[in-house]
């Protein structure tokens, strides 16, 4: 989707279904390439686990911050505990950390977890104007 068009509430091409639902994408290795190195939109991801209390904690914080966010960024999650490669890919060395892609490099890092004001805050302080 062109982020030209992101006001025009894009769907699926197939179902017809939002392709922004202000809630992030889990995703896997092949998803990460797709959505964050190969797309258009900035994305911002959360590295966590399910054992983590602080992620946890998090979870609807990021949540909350992506209906905030998005169509203009795009916000994903990565179960470092499911998909270790992608952890170690970027060197993720605590959890919950943040990384703010855009074209497909980071931009931004923040380790720790946040509420959802400062997630958006943080957020758009990193995003180019």
């Amino acid at each position: 989707m062109p982020a030209a068009r992101l006001g025009e509430a894009p769907g699926c091409g197939k179902c017809g279904a939002p392709l922004f639902d202000g809630r992030p994408l889990a995703l896997d290795e092949a998803g990460f390439d797709a959505h964050v190195l190969r797309g258009e939109l900035p994305v911002l991801v959360d590295f966590w686990a399910p054992w983590c209390g602080p992620c946890r904690a998090m979870a609807p914080q990021f949540e909350a911050a992506a209906a905030q966010l998005e169509p203009q960024l795009r916000l994903a999650k990565v179960d470092t505990q499911a998909q270790p490669g992608l952890g170690g890919r970027f060197g993720i060395r605590s959890i919950p950390t943040l990384v703010l892609f855009v074209g497909g490099r980071e931009r931004a890092r923040q380790a720790g977890a946040m509420g959802a004001a400062d997630i958006v805050r943080w957020a758009r302080q990193h995003l180019p104007q």
